[in-house]
Order: structure tokens, then C-alpha cells, then sequence
């Protein structure tokens, strides 16, 4: 059993990894998701979503607790032997790779943006500094690197709650442009709204049924994703672990809220997948988006570290198994992950559609992974109870995401649409 738990990490630091976490680029296409949902039916999408994470979390944290184990793949290790190890680990490196990989495309397309915008320049003047594969590289080096070094989890809380400030800086900024942009938009360039416009163009929808509105459902499915972070953070605290979830799925699911029906109210039906694309076709120049971008790439940047760790410990987990921590180990995995993922953000165009499908597999494994513990009575004390109605519907709910995200994933393949929803 993995008995050596820690507990140095002040429960504040892990409130703020817990919710870095969770916190992803998927929050800048919520308003996107409202507006295809309604106002009321995106509530409680989301308010259904929310709880249904706590409760895995619940319960991946007593099966942990019960069994005195905080690694996933010792866990797996339990319920199927190695086979459940070796898959706890794949599942967990694959996720996460996911998420740094689609984290460093958004730097790698929105960077040379915000340098361009600063000097100043309509156009892209061919200089290497706004190359967005060279910046990427920089930007792993000076910042992603040495935070990734960390020997604990826990130190990264810092990080994490300047991540989430300037997060709470985007969110402000929503909030403000809502009562300073009129609506229907005078819009700039060429980029223009019909002349002829509707009533339903500044009219906010409380419930809506459209072509788009099943595409929503794969972004608040991810929108609470935090799984694999979970007994990392865990293994650093002695206690409490549950308050943290809760208070930081609570706090994330306010700035959802917040975020998707502020950046609504000021678009409506011209809300567009990715919220500050959308301000900028109002005005490109707008310093306080300018600013704002640069937040989110900053809070992009450093949840990038925090993704890192689980895999860290997953591969140690696998390929090391019982071994004292040594810095050669915890500096190389490190330095090979972010090789890795900087070539395939460098090599692959696009790989968004490629982690859709990834994440749309992985989330059911985030959801149903407690399920896999009554499988040997032996193991798992019997007060847990084999197959309650709530597990089963937990479970039924993570296939029906896991389907309904790769099946419109499949068919943006086959019609050639591509629909930028958003992600984690």
C-alpha cells in the first residue's frame, strides 16, 4: 500500500491547483454553449454536471481511502491486476498529454497575435519571434520547465492562484464589456452583422434546440474535468480532501456560470465559439481584450505544470515502482514530456479533433473508475455498495458523453465542417 502520504501541502494551495485544474480554455466557448442552449437549459446542464463530478470525486476518494491508496495505478493495480495498472497509467498520459498539448497550441496561435497587436503591425512580418513554433519552445524553457522541476505538487499552488487571478481578470473584463458594447454590434472591417436586423438579434433564448445545441453537451462534460489531479493533490494532503473538491468544483462552477451569461448577454446570437475572437471582431484594437488575452495565455502557461505532474507520477508508478525519489528521474521525465508534446504541437496542424475523441474515451474512465472497484468483494471492504442506482446512472452518463462527443466528432470528419467548440 502507498501509506507514505505527506500531508504538507496547506489546504489554500490545494484549493488552487484542485481549481487550475479544472480551469481550461474550454471556458472561453461556454457562452458559445449558452447560446445554443438557452440561459436555463445551460444552468442546469451545467449545475447536473457539476454534481455529478463532485459525486466521482466522492467516490474515487473513498475507494482510495478505504484501501489506503492514493496512485490510480496502484488502484487499477488492485481491481485487475497489472493489466489495471498499465491501463491506469496509458489512460492518465494520454489524457494529460492532451490537455498540455492543446494548452501550447493556444500559445502557439494566439502569442504571435498578441505581439503583432503590440508593435503595432496589421500583418505578420516574417520575424522569428512571431513564429509560433519558436515561441512555444521559448515559452516552455523560461517558464513551463522550471515550474515542472517542482519536486511537490503542492508548491505549485502559487502558481495556480496567480493562473486563476488572471482568469478572474477575463472574467471581470466579460462583465465590463457587457454594459459597454450595444447590441445589434457595430462591428469593424470587414466582418459585418446583416443590415436587416431581427428582433431575436438582442433577445436572450432561456431554453433552445438547434443543430448546434448536442455539441455543447462535450464541452461541459470537460468543463469539470480534474480526475487525474485528484490523488496526486490527495497524496500531499492528510486530510480534507473532499472540502477541496467541493469548494473548488463550487468555485469554478460560479465563473462558468458568470463567464458564459455575461459574454451571452453582450452577443446573443452573434456569440461566436471562441469568446475573445468574438470581442475582437468588434474592435481589434481594444487594449483591455489585448490585456486580457495575455491573462489567458499566462494562465494557460502555467496550468501546463500542473497537467505535467500526474504523468510524472504515472510513468514513475510503471516503469519505477517502489523506487526513492531521485532527482535524475523526476528532471528527465520532465524534460522528455515537454519535448514530446512541443513536437507534436510543432508537427501536427491540427489535433484538435484527435483529443476530442481521446478525451471523449477518457472522461468516461474519469466517471466510472470508482465502479471498477467492486469487482473483487476481497478487495473493497463490503460497506461500499456493489452497483447503486446512483453509480449506474453515473456510469450510463459517462457513455452517453464519451458516445455523443465521438460521434459528432466523426461526422465534423465526414461532412469536412469543422466546429470549434472549445476544449479543456
Amino acid at each position: 500500500m502507498d501509506m507514505a502520504f505527506e500531508g504538507k501541502t496547506s489546504i489554500g494551495m490545494s484549493v488552487f491547483n484542485l481549481s487550475n485544474a479544472i480551469m481550461g480554455s474550454g471556458i472561453l466557448g461556454l457562452s458559445y454553449a449558452m447560446s445554443n442552449t438557452g440561459i436555463v437549459l445551460f444552468l442546469i446542464l451545467l449545475t447536473c454536471i457539476a454534481c455529478l463530478s463532485c459525486y466521482s470525486v466522492h467516490l474515487l476518494l473513498r475507494s482510495a481511502g478505504v484501501v489506503g491508496i492514493r496512485a490510480y495505478e496502484q488502484l487499477g493495480m488492485r481491481a485487475f491486476g497489472h493489466p489495471g495498472k498499465i491501463i491506469a497509467a496509458v489512460v492518465i498520459t494520454l489524457h494529460n498529454i492532451g490537455g498540455m498539448s492543446s494548452y501550447l497550441f493556444i500559445v502557439k496561435s494566439e502569442l504571435p497575435l498578441v505581439i503583432q497587436a503590440f508593435l503595432g503591425q496589421t500583418s505578420s512580418s516574417g520575424e522569428w519571434f512571431m513564429n509560433g513554433n519558436y515561441l512555444i519552445i521559448i515559452v516552455t524553457l523560461c517558464i513551463i520547465l522550471p515550474l515542472a522541476l517542482m519536486k511537490h505538487l503542492g508548491y505549485l499552488g502559487y502558481t495556480s492562484g496567480f493562473s486563476l487571478s488572471c482568469m478572474v481578470f477575463f472574467l471581470s473584463a466579460v462583465i465590463y464589456k457587457k454594459f459597454n458594447i450595444a447590441c445589434p454590434l457595430e462591428v469593424f472591417g470587414n466582418y459585418s452583422v446583416n443590415a436587416a436586423v431581427s428582433e431575436d438579434t438582442c433577445a436572450a433564448k432561456f431554453f433552445t434546440i438547434n443543430q448546434e445545441t448536442a455539441y455543447t453537451i462535450p464541452i461541459l462534460a470537460f468543463a469539470f474535468v480534474c480526475h487525474p489531479e485528484v490523488l496526486p493533490i490527495y497524496t500531499e494532503l492528510s486530510k480534507r480532501m473532499q472540502s477541496i473538491g467541493n469548494i473548488s468544483i463550487l468555485g469554478m462552477f460560479v465563473m462558468y456560470s458568470f463567464t458564459a451569461t455575461f459574454g451571452y448577454l453582450t452577443f446573443y446570437e452573434n456569440t461566436e465559439a471562441e469568446l475573445l475572437h468574438t470581442y475582437s471582431k468588434v474592435d481589434p484594437l481594444d487594449t483591455l481584450i489585448l490585456c486580457v488575452r495575455v491573462a489567458v495565455l499566462v494562465a494557460v502557461a502555467l496550468t501546463v505544470p500542473v497537467v505535467l505532474f500526474p504523468i510524472r507520477r504515472a510513468l514513475l508508478q510503471l516503469l519505477f515502482p517502489g523506487r526513492p525519489f531521485h532527482w535524475l528521474r523526476h528532471i528527465a521525465i520532465a524534460m522528455i514530456l515537454l519535448f514530446v508534446v512541443n513536437l507534436l504541437v510543432i508537427l501536427v496542424p491540427n489535433i484538435r479533433d484527435i483529443f476530442g475523441i481521446t478525451g471523449g474515451m477518457l472522461h468516461l474512465e474519469a466517471l466510472t473508475l470508482p465502479e471498477k472497484k467492486d469487482i473483487y468483494k476481497e478487495t473493497f471492504p463490503t460497506q461500499i455498495r456493489l452497483f447503486s442506482p446512483i453509480k449506474s446512472i453515473l456510469c450510463t452518463l459517462g457513455f452517453i458523453f464519451m458516445i455523443m462527443s465521438v460521434t459528432f466528432i466523426g461526422l465534423d470528419w465526414m461532412s469536412g465542417e469543422k466546429r470549434n467548440i472549445g476544449g479543456h
